[in-house]
């Protein structure tokens, strides 16, 4: 894979000068803040311009998990620590296990605290990171550039072992990128001009999210609006599980305290066990039979 020339490089819209931003360092304190705002506020409507896009990632993510594959998130730079976090998130959220969502960044994790940035040039390492890919999973390469080699050597290797790429880029339909999706909202030049990890990383952040929450809706990770299957692994989250079961169990607090230790701080199967009266084994039956559906177990509408 050959690195772009200085020329090309200098045209893509993540290197365009803004000009609203002019002048932006003989501004006062409040007019360089209001500038940021401003330019944020175009974040989110760009993100909105390509929900289709992002609509089919999210189905191609459900759909690899539900079938036993797995995801992996990858990036360079503020792309590939946008990668991890979004990978880190997932297990307290989701109760998501390694094995399931996993991300990779340039450099390897020392890169997530000190920048490693000559890491993205390499199209080798790019290839090493999908070394564990299958077909079937699902590789989400994050590139504000769309141009970095090692994700674009990492989307192409995916594709060869039968994996879905998936490219989350602020660079329009990059010029030979090889991917099956393309997530490209257009947040226009940044503030300072270049800085990616400003407009690009926001964008970047949002549209991870939306795939992330989006596929685990999907595959019953949520149940109305609440996180039934998160990880109670603090006691934050251990309290949350508990009001939840109290929410949809019909339960006094008291009550779902109970309800949540006996089910070992399954929220699902304290859930069940709060509305058809059953013990733990009997209610992990029932959740069972309707493949870790709350809303089948529960035999409400789906």
């Amino acid at each position: 894979m050959t690195l772009l020339s200085a020329r090309a490089y200098s045209r893509l819209p993540t290197e365009q000068a803004n000009p609203r931003t002019r002048n932006i360092d003989r501004c006062s304190t409040a007019e360089i803040v209001r500038l940021i705002n401003e330019e944020d506020r175009r974040v989110p409507l760009a993100v909105a311009k390509v929900s289709r896009d992002i609509a089919w990632g999210v189905d191609a993510i459900a759909s690899s998990l539900a079938e036993g594959g797995s995801i992996l998130f990858l990036g360079a730079g503020t792309s590939g620590r946008l990668a991890v976090l979004e990978a880190a998130e997932c297990p307290p959220t989701f109760n998501t296990s390694p094995v399931q969502i996993r991300a990779e960044i340039a450099g390897g994790p020392r890169s997530m605290f000190r920048a490693k940035e000559g890491a993205e040039d390499s199209p080798v390492l790019g290839r090493k990171s999908v070394s564990k890919v299958r077909r079937g999973d699902v590789v989400v390469g994050v590139a504000a550039s769309g141009v970095t080699p090692f994700v674009r050597e990492a989307l192409a290797e995916a594709r060869r072992r039968g994996a879905v790429a998936l490219l989350v880029t602020s660079n329009g339909k990059p010029h030979g990128v090889t991917a099956d999706i393309i997530i490209a909202p257009d947040v226009g030049p940044e503030v300072v001009t270049g800085s990616t990890r400003l407009k690009s990383g926001t964008a970047a952040k949002l549209v991870l999210n939306a795939l992330t929450t989006g596929a685990m809706i999907r595959i019953g990770k949520v149940h109305d609006h609440w996180m039934v299957d998160l990880k109670p692994t603090s006691r934050k989250l251990r309290l949350r599980g508990e009001r939840i079961t109290a929410d949809l169990g019909r339960v006094s607090p008291a009550r779902a305290r109970s309800l949540s230790r006996a089910a070992g701080g399954s929220v699902k199967l304290a859930v069940v066990m709060a509305r058809q009266r059953l013990s733990a084994h009997e209610a992990r039956k029932v959740l069972a039979c309707g493949g870790g559906s709350l809303r089948r177990a529960l035999l409400e509408d789906a």
